[in-house]
């Protein structure tokens, strides 16, 4: 009969591979909670990204590094940077969430939301605009996030992610949201519509990787920990001679018999 073996070790094998898209069908499940969740107005305005595979996940998380050189004045967001790198690779899929009205088709509630006056003027003064219509056609900034942005629909956004997390509570997958994902996506080029992106990361492993981790956590992770033990080993096995004329067990099996013999 055919059969289904799933595991999680070791990593990328084809039981964890089997694994790993029993996680993709969840975020595919969880970008549709996104999708539906309730929106000011009904607008449509949410775009998702999945993403997923060694090679993608360890550009992202390089990506993360990068940015954490270069807020060095700020400890801890450097150490965000640094540590949440770590739980990219070790995830089974990300999702990026990314609001594209955010920043040039504000809500116009005249709510004051924004920081502003109450008549959407703040924003509306810091884009270039003709008709009544934001032009996002310019160059992007440098800046992490380039505000200011229509807070109604950041709020939207806010709970298109909580749909996608509520799902994967029911599906019993491990989810949590990351500012510091969706940075580094967004300067990939993943939900390039959208002016503010988070990344939500999925996993689906007997220990939840974003929560309970160790200090130095760039340094103190488990495939670094993994890849050290495989140095020491490989020096190590190379110490004494040949096995077929030198045995060190077997030398050492005949010490304990000798040391046996001396005291009886």
């Amino acid at each position: 009969m055919p059969r289904i073996r799933i595991n999680d070790w070791p990593q990328y094998s084809p039981d964890d591979i089997k694994r790993r898209k029993n996680v993709i069908l969840a975020a595919k499940l969880m970008v549709n909670a996104a999708l539906t969740a309730p929106n000011a107005g009904g607008i449509p305005q949410v775009e998702a990204e999945i993403v997923y595979g060694f090679r993608a996940q360890e550009k992202i998380a390089r990506k993360m590094e990068e940015l954490a050189g270069a807020v060095k004045d700020n400890a801890t967001l450097e150490r965000q940077f640094k540590y949440e790198a770590v739980m990219v690779r070790e995830s089974d899929a990300i999702i990026f969430l990314g609001n594209y009205r955010a920043y040039e088709t504000p809500m116009d509630a005249y709510c004051g939301a924004c920081g502003g006056k109450e008549d959407c003027s703040f924003l509306y003064e810091r884009r270039n605009s003709s008709y009544g219509l934001i032009d996002s056609t310019g160059g992007k900034t440098d800046l992490f996030v380039d505000g200011p942005l229509c807070v109604v629909r950041v709020q939207d956004l806010g709970y298109d992610i909580g749909s996608a997390l509520y799902l994967a509570n029911r599906l019993f997958v491990d989810a949590r949201p990351f500012f510091t994902v969706g940075i580094a996506g967004q300067k990939l080029g993943y939900c390039s519509n959208s002016r503010i992106v988070v990344g939500i990361l999925v996993s689906a492993l007997a220990k939840n990787p974003y929560v309970d981790i160790h200090t130095d956590y760039h340094l103190i992770n488990q495939t670094k920990l993994v890849d050290a033990i495989r140095k020491t080993y490989t020096i190590a096995r190379q110490s004494g001679g040949d096995y077929r004329i030198s045995d060190p067990g077997a030398e050492r099996e005949k010490e304990k018999k000798t040391i046996k013999k001396e005291y009886k």
